[in-house]
């Protein structure tokens, strides 16, 4: 995939980020992920050095603030950001264009991973049936009764994972990092899984 900034743009594109206000740097990354759609997200080490590099060049001052740095547009930031708006305006057609190759990319590794995983599902599915065996002597003689036994059993294992599940949704969403490829593959998951399970209560 090709790189999204060629030289010299993500410095423009940060300081046209500042236009609007102080920003914290992990702000600035968020909403540079933010306008790729989740599908690029900068490194800190691609960020804060060109930040520094801004500042050494007086066109954005940092403000520290306990253990986080704030980062706002010196008016010689703001002269420069006027004098590049063309250019500015061809980085942002340029950036829609990279989102839309992007996404159609992940959409085409999305499609490809779901297949693969489609067909694990499934193989994992066959093994467990093929090598199940019958716990006669542990399950409870009245039929009615093992099946309730399992039952609770399924019962407890699904309530597991769900938990675990929304756990780690909940860390992930407050640092911002829940995925559009997370959902997919949650989906895709949970359909193949309740399409295996169906498959042995027939």
């Amino acid at each position: 995939m090709a790189p999204v900034f060629a030289h010299g743009q993500l410095r423009l594109y940060l300081l046209s980020l500042l236009e609007g206000g102080p920003k914290h740097g992990y702000e600035l990354i968020t909403a540079l992920s933010d306008r790729f759609g989740g599908t690029y997200r900068p490194s800190p080490g691609t960020v804060y050095p060109r930040l520094a590099r801004l500042e050494e060049e007086g066109l954005v001052q940092r403000v520290d603030e306990e253990r986080k740095s704030t980062y706002a547009l010196t008016e010689a930031g703001y002269a420069e950001l006027d004098a590049r708006r063309a250019e500015l305006s061809h980085l942002e057609e340029g950036i829609a264009e990279s989102v839309r190759e992007r996404a159609a990319q992940v959409r085409e590794d999305v499609r490809g991973s779901m297949r693969g995983l489609r067909a694990d599902l499934a193989a994992a599915a066959q093994q467990a049936r093929a090598s199940a065996v019958p716990h006669t002597t542990e399950a409870p003689a009245d039929p009615r009764l093992a099946s309730h036994v399992r039952y609770m059993d399924a019962e407890a294992m699904i309530q597991r994972f769900r938990d675990e599940v929304r756990a780690d949704l909940r860390r992930a969403d407050a640092g911002g990092q829940v995925q559009q490829l997370t959902l997919d593959t949650l989906r895709t998951v949970l359909d193949s899984a309740l399409i295996a399970v169906r498959g042995t209560l027939r």
